[in-house]
């Protein structure tokens, strides 16, 4: 406690980092209060029909930290702007000429400019969609509808999501973290009191409350592997070459500084979840408009409840997958093989070049299996939560897309406060060690 303490008063007494923390908290608590302004032309207290989501609705809502089913003027939040960041991402690997911008510093800036004039064009079709969902599922919250209504609501959608955006890019410039993802973390865990009261509430009424302290063991230990599956790295240990001059010519040995290359067990983040967390969807829609036989009506019904073995075993096979897929897009060995040459490193006992990079990517491949494995295990633990009685929004939080990005962004944020500690000669914020983070969450 007295280390705590003191880590306190450290961090509050460099300024720059004091100010940095005010700002992240206030651009937050801006954003909290702005998801739950309703839009115009809406009866807030008729929205009762939409205020559980579930499926692809329901991951919007969690992203948007529950402005989507509050129909609030941040109701799309950073949706839109995942959707072009991704898009930018894969085109970036797929098309050339993006691919060279991306390796340039003007280039990049003009990346991020295209992604936020794709942001537009996507909240714009988003906004409209969002729009057609009101009037069929709570038409007569709508108190005033016509053209004006749905220029107005897609100007304001367009326009709050933007609003979104600006407030990430300033976390990120002036504040603490990424400030998307903090935005993505914030809103997901905005649930957690409401859904940690009503699982108590339920065991307390029911006279369960050993089960409800194991629960929360299990809990704290799902957290714990979670951060040893982010922060876990394999070291590929690298020497350095160093130029001894004689007195007839200039010679290089082994030797000099030694360092190493860090391949995260898991490179892709939590985009597989939300890639096969997408697919699964499919299934519940399929079901929804289908007219075949009733057994496959069942079998497609079994693939939409997130606690069959159906659907958790198609699941995590969908997540391994995804996980090798998105590993193989961003994780390029012959340019860290041709960069290592460059900086006159290498591996000992690995020849420079196409050697290098081959070695890189079988060390790579290997650990991606476990990696993806304990993803898959992470994704389908929320389903197992529920299937033994957890309520749906805590078990939610037992694993998968939320705890995931909590994780990660925390991590991420205690790695940047660190950072300033340690630039002014304090202590971390840890005995032993560093925090290391994952930079981010993907998007």
């Amino acid at each position: 406690m007295k280390k705590l303490i003191q880590t306190i008063k450290n961090i509050w007494s460099i300024e720059e980092l004091k100010n940095r923390i005010l700002l992240t908290l206030g651009l937050i608590l801006i954003y909290r209060i702005g998801s739950f302004i309703v839009l115009p032309g809406i009866d807030p207290h008729r929205l009762d029909a939409i205020a559980e989501q579930e499926g692809l609705l329901g991951l919007i809502n969690m992203f948007a930290g529950g402005a989507f089913s509050n129909a609030s003027i941040l109701a799309l939040g950073v949706m839109p702007y995942i959707s072009a960041s991704i898009f930018m991402q894969l085109a970036g690997i797929i098309i050339p000429q993006f691919a060279k911008l991306q390796k340039e510093e003007s280039g990049r800036k003009k990346m991020t400019q295209y992604t936020r004039y794709l942001t537009v064009i996507v909240t714009l079709f988003q906004s409209a969609a969002y729009i057609a969902y009101l009037k069929t599922s709570v038409g007569h919250a709508i108190v005033y509808d016509g053209p004006l209504f749905l220029i107005a609501t897609v100007t304001i959608l367009t326009a709050g999501t933007l609003f979104v955006m600006y407030l990430g890019e300033k976390i990120t410039d002036n504040g603490i973290g990424n400030g998307v993802s903090m935005l993505i973390m914030i809103g997901i865990l905005a649930r957690l009191p409401q859904s940690f009261g009503l699982e108590f509430a339920a065991k307390l009424e029911n006279d369960q409350m050993i089960f409800f302290i194991i629960e929360l063991a299990l809990f704290v230990a799902i957290i714990m592997g979670i951060i040893v599956l982010t922060q876990g790295v394999r070291k590929i240990p690298l020497q350095y070459a160093r130029l001894i001059r004689g007195s007839n010519a200039a010679k290089e040995i082994s030797g000099g500084s030694r360092n190493f290359i860090p391949l995260k067990v898991n490179s892709a983040g939590v985009m597989p979840i939300i890639f096969a967390q997408a697919l699964m969807f499919i299934p519940a829609m399929f079901a929804g408009f289908s007219t075949s036989s009733e057994a496959a009506n069942s079998f497609l019904m079994d693939l939409s409840d997130y606690t069959s073995w159906q659907y958790n075993l198609i699941y995590a096979i969908l997540v391994i997958l995804f996980t090798y897929f998105y590993t193989s897009l961003i994780f390029n060995p012959t340019d860290m093989a041709d960069n290592l040459k460059r900086n006159n490193s290498f591996i000992p006992g690995v020849a420079p070049g196409q050697p290098t990079a081959d070695y890189i990517y079988t060390v790579m491949d290997r650990i991606t299996l476990p990696g993806s494995i304990f993803l898959a295990i992470a994704g389908i633990m929320p389903g197992i939560a529920a299937l033994f009685g957890v309520t749906n929004g805590f078990a939610s939080f037992y694993g998968g897309t939320s705890m995931l990005i909590g994780v990660a962004v925390i991590l991420d944020t205690l790695q940047q406060i660190e950072s300033h500690l340690l630039m002014r000669h304090y202590d971390g914020l840890m005995k032993t060690g560093r925090v290391s983070s994952r930079q981010g969450v993907g998007v």
